[in-house]
């Protein structure tokens, strides 16, 4: 079974940047990636989403902000509402999906910390 491991969060300063990084399932097919956050209080929301063929889709609360590729999701201007455990997840099919039960495959997450 696919195992993923995300990597590259920290600490950071409101305005600044991280790139998060998600190994495990760079060649499978037809399989679409995507990241996903929770905060203490909240429910687990979809940050974005990529498909086999390159099709993305975001939140609206990061988009111009995001970038999503395979591997790897590029934050910039980060907010401290951007604070929490960042998960990536793979799941089968060709399209790029914020919905949470079309992944069937998670990382144990990374912590990003947003504040001055």
């Amino acid at each position: 079974r696919v195992q993923l491991v995300e990597s590259g969060g920290g600490p950071v300063r409101p305005g600044g940047s991280l790139t998060l990084s998600c190994s495990g399932n760079e060649y499978r097919y037809f399989y679409h990636m995507g990241w996903f956050r929770q905060v203490p209080g909240k429910e687990r929301e979809g940050v974005a989403s990529i498909g086999d063929h390159g099709a993305t889709k975001y939140a609206d609360s990061v988009k111009g902000r995001f970038t999503i590729f395979k591997n790897t999701l590029q934050m910039n201007g980060l907010k401290p509402e951007d604070t929490a455990m960042y998960y990536c997840a793979a799941g089968v099919g060709s399209h790029a999906t914020l919905e949470g039960h079309e992944y069937q495959h998670w990382g144990q997450g990374t912590q990003v910390t947003v504040s001055s």
